[in-house]
């Protein structure tokens, strides 16, 4: 295997830099990969380094191809990269060939070279990096889904040898992980170690891009745009939440539910000041909210593009009836069922003339986790000053990937008084 890695990228300069690069993960979805490459992403940060994670996943459970793309940019860039890809890290044989192609010239293509590929597979202009992940897991495990677990883990392992990663952020953040439960903190660290010693025993490590400590994320918290909003719904005063699942607004609702049980109970009574409940349908989410904002609660729904086309009777009676509600519209690709898991910001004008009569809505465009908290908040006391819906137009991109964002602060002064209940 090693004899291959030498025959493909003899007399290859890779690339040279620090804190300045894109890593490319290409799984499959449902192999559990997503927790590890988070976990990169997260040791960069806490590493001081600015990293923009970005989630490419398709609308099935498992099997089809899936990327998550990390930016790291000391220099503090949160956009998307503009060129090509610095690290593939490259575990779908599906994929394997558009994966190659978009490295950029003297990159680095990481994969399991348990089972080698064919030169012709390969590209004469970057440096190859064979592990054999599976051949290791194989060795220390029996059970099939440990295996595809933790070569995961292992791979993280390989990888934070190549790039000079410190492991003992990674270390802190399985602890961190898996708090409580010291069985599969110490397994997930043997895994950890099992590809960072194979490496450092068998190649030349690091490579020509690496992370150093650094000091560009400061204060920034590490956040999703849905999550920002749940939250900042809390502090706008919601205490009911109708919804029925729709992806990218489900964890939205979710996050509101979890806030909730740690900000809503009553610490003396144990009692519940806030109801959530999961419709049978978009129409009886968005009746649920205007009849509970009729009886004098700050109520909201959490929906998408098909969900906004199914309610719209019922927007049109609200905004006529003059009920103040809150709509939360994380948008995606259309039409209708066809792309829940792409971003675009496809109901502008349906939100905007929602319902059947004379009608124009507010529509609150955030644009980062920061503006989710705040506009999440605001827009419950735009609907009690207006007695109308507010929509709060997330889509798929801020929604439901992680961001750096400035701390959230909570202005009581009297234009928020209205929430403090």
């Amino acid at each position: 295997m090693l004899q291959q890695v030498d025959h493909v990228t003899a007399g290859v300069e890779g690339l040279q830099r620090v804190n300045e690069f894109v890593v490319k993960f290409a799984n499959v979805n449902g192999s559990g990969s997503a927790s590890a490459n988070a976990l990169f992403a997260k040791a960069v940060l806490r590493m001081g380094i600015t990293a923009t994670p970005r989630n490419i996943f398709p609308s099935n459970i498992q099997g089809l191809p899936t990327w998550y793309e990390v930016r790291i940019s000391e220099a503090g860039h949160l956009a998307a990269r503009g060129g090509g890809v610095d690290v593939m890290v490259a575990m779908n044989p599906q994929t394997w060939d558009q994966d190659v192609k978009s490295l950029e010239p003297g990159g680095y293509l990481f994969y399991d070279n348990t089972k080698p590929m064919p030169p012709e597979k390969f590209r004469s202009d970057i440096v190859v990096l064979g592990v054999p992940l599976t051949e290791m897991t194989n060795k220390a495990y029996t059970d099939s889904r440990q295996r595809q677990l933790f070569k995961n883990i292992v791979g993280l392992g390989a990888l934070a040898a190549l790039l000079d990663m410190d492991t003992a952020v990674i270390e802190k953040l399985l602890a961190d992980q898996f708090k409580g439960r010291d069985k599969l903190i110490s397994a997930n660290v043997q895994a950890l170690h099992m590809g960072l010693d194979w490496v450092k025993a068998n190649m030349d490590c690091p490579i020509g891009l690496t992370l150093r400590h650094a000091d560009s994320v400061g204060d920034r918290i590490f956040i999703d745009g849905n999550s920002a909003a749940a939250l900042g719904a809390v502090y706008g005063g919601a205490t009911v939440c109708a919804w029925y699942p729709i992806t990218p607004s489900s964890s939205l609702a979710e996050a509101f539910t979890n806030y909730c049980g740690r900000m809503r109970v009553d610490k003396a009574s144990g009692k519940h000041n806030y109801a959530i409940v999961q419709a049978e349908d978009e129409l009886s989410s968005i009746g649920m909210v205007i009849g509970a904002a009729w009886n004098g609660a700050r109520a909201f729904t959490a929906t998408s593009g098909p969900g906004i086309s199914l309610m719209q009777e019922f927007i049109g009676l609200a905004y006529f009836a003059e009920i103040p509600a809150v709509i939360f519209d994380v948008q995606r690709a259309g039409p209708s069922t066809g792309m829940p898991t792409r971003t675009q910001q496809t109901d502008i004008l349906s939100c905007a003339y929602a319902s059947h009569g004379d009608t124009k809505h507010v529509l609150l465009m955030p644009e980062d986790p920061y503006e989710c908290f705040e506009f999440g908040a605001l827009a419950f006391d735009l609907a009690d000053r207006l007695q109308t819906p507010i929509f709060v137009m997330l889509d798929l991109e801020i929604g439901m990937n992680d961001r750096l964002s400035k701390p959230f602060q909570w202005d009581d002064s009297p234009a928020w008084t209205a929430a403090k209940s």
